[in-house]
C-alpha cells in the first residue's frame, strides 16, 4: 500500500529535477572532528527549508510538509521518509549541535532532496541488466535453487517490462553462462546514455537476517561497507564520476522496491555504499540490487515464488521510469531557463 505521504514524497523528489541548479550546496560552516569536516543539523534544517526541528532523546528529526529527515547520535542511520539509508560517518553530538559529516549532506542528502544538482545525469535510453553469478559461479545456493537462478529470472522479467516501456535492454547473461565482473564491466561500458543494475540475491550465517538493501560505489575516501578504509579508497575511482546520480537512482528503485515489497512485510536494510568490483569501473550511474535473503526461511521461500520474482522485477521497472522521468522532466526545464528557482516542497 502507498500512503499519500509517500506518493508526496516521490512527486517532490521528481519535481526537484525539473529545477536548473548550478551549485553542489549551501556554504556550509564546518566543524572538524577526528580529521573530517561535518555541518549542523541546524544548517540542514535552514539550508533545505525544513520547518521543525524535534530532538527526542538520541533521534533528531527534521520536518516540513510532506518530508522528514531522522538521524540519530552516534548512528549511521539516516531515514528519509521512509526510505533508510546508511552514513559514511556516524552523526555526532557536540554541545547542543547534531553533527554530519560533509561527505554523507554532499554524497547523500543533497543528492536525494536536491538532486538538481546532478552535473552528470542525462536521459538515457539503454538499461543494461546484470544478473548476478551463472554457470560455475552459482552464488548463493539453498533447497530451493541457485541464486544465479534466481537473478536471471528476475532479470528475464525485468527486460520484457522495461522492453516494453520502450527501452533498449542489454543483459549481461541470458542464460546460465558465467561471465567475469571484468566482462560484465566492459560489455555495459560499450553503450552510452545508459543505466546499470546488477540484480542479486542475499545470504547470511545468521538465519535471521533479512530484507531488501540497494548498494551504490562508495565515494572516495569511504570504505567498503562493513569493513575499515584501506589506503586504496582514496582512489578516484571511474564509477566516482556519477556518485550523485548513482544515489539517486538508488533512492528511485529501492524506494519502489519497499513500496511494492510491503504487504509481503520484507524489511528495508537501506541504501549502502560498497566498492563491488561491477560498480567501481561502471561508467553509467549504477547500482547493485538484493533481493532478499536466500539464507533465511520466510524470504527463502518467498524468494522461490514467481509472484515475488514478479513483483521485485516489476519493482525495478517502476524505479527506472521514475528515475527517467526526473531525468526528462529536468532536461525540458533546462531548455526553457537557466534562472535557479527556490525550491519548496
Amino acid at each position: 500500500m502507498i500512503t499519500n505521504r509517500n506518493k508526496y514524497f516521490w512527486t517532490t523528489l521528481i519535481t526537484f529535477l525539473v529545477i536548473s541548479c548550478s551549485s553542489l550546496h549551501a556554504n556550509w560552516q564546518t566543524v572538524s572532528y577526528k580529521g573530517k569536516k561535518y555541518i549542523s543539523l541546524q544548517q540542514i534544517k535552514t539550508s533545505f527549508g525544513f520547518t521543525n526541528y524535534k530532538i527526542s532523546g538520541s533521534s533528531h528529526t527534521l520536518t516540513k510538509k510532506g518530508l522528514s529527515l531522522q538521524l540519530n547520535s552516534g548512528s549511521q542511520k539516516c531515514i528519509l521518509n521512509t526510505v533508510k539509508f546508511e552514513f559514511s560517518y556516524p552523526a555526532v553530538k557536540r554541545g547542543t549541535s547534531l553533527l554530519v559529516s560533509e561527505t554523507d549532506v554532499n554524497k547523500i542528502i543533497t543528492p536525494v532532496l536536491r538532486p538538481t544538482i546532478i552535473k552528470n545525469a542525462k536521459s538515457f535510453r539503454t538499461v543494461v541488466i546484470d544478473p548476478g553469478h551463472g554457470g560455475k559461479d552459482a552464488g548463493a545456493v539453498n533447497r530451493y535453487g541457485t541464486e544465479a537462478g534466481y537473478n536471471l529470472k528476475v532479470g528475464l522479467k525485468l527486460k520484457k517490462l522495461l522492453t516494453a516501456q520502450g527501452f533498449n535492454v542489454v543483459m549481461t547473461r541470458e542464460n546460465n553462462t558465467y561471465l567475469s565482473l571484468q566482462q560484465r564491466v566492459s560489455l555495459a561500458n560499450r553503450y552510452g546514455n545508459a543505466i546499470f543494475i546488477s540484480i542479486h540475491f542475499n545470504a547470511s550465517s545468521r538465519t535471521a537476517a533479512r530484507g531488501l538493501e540497494t548498494f551504490t560505489l562508495s565515494p572516495v575516501g569511504v570504505a567498503h561497507y562493513g569493513r575499515g578504509v584501506k589506503s586504496s579508497d582514496y582512489r578516484v575511482l571511474n564509477g566516482n564520476h556519477q556518485d550523485s546520480a548513482n544515489i539517486a537512482l538508488a533512492t528511485a528503485i529501492h524506494g519502489r522496491m519497499l513500496e511494492r515489497t510491503r504487504s509481503v512485510k520484507v524489511p528495508d536494510r537501506g541504501i549502502k555504499r560498497a566498492r563491488f568490483s561491477v560498480l567501481t569501473k561502471i561508467k553509467h550511474p549504477a547500482i547493485l540490487i538484493e533481493g532478499g535473503f536466500m539464507s533465511n526461511p520466510t524470504e527463502a521461500i518467498l524468494i522461490e515464488k514467481k509472484i515475488y520474482q514478479n513483483t521485485v522485477a516489476t519493482a525495478i521497472c517502476e524505479g527506472v521510469i521514475r528515475y527517467r522521468k526526473a531525468l526528462n522532466a529536468s532536461s525540458s526545464s533546462a531548455r526553457k531557463s537557466t534562472k535557479p528557482e527556490r525550491l519548496d516542497y
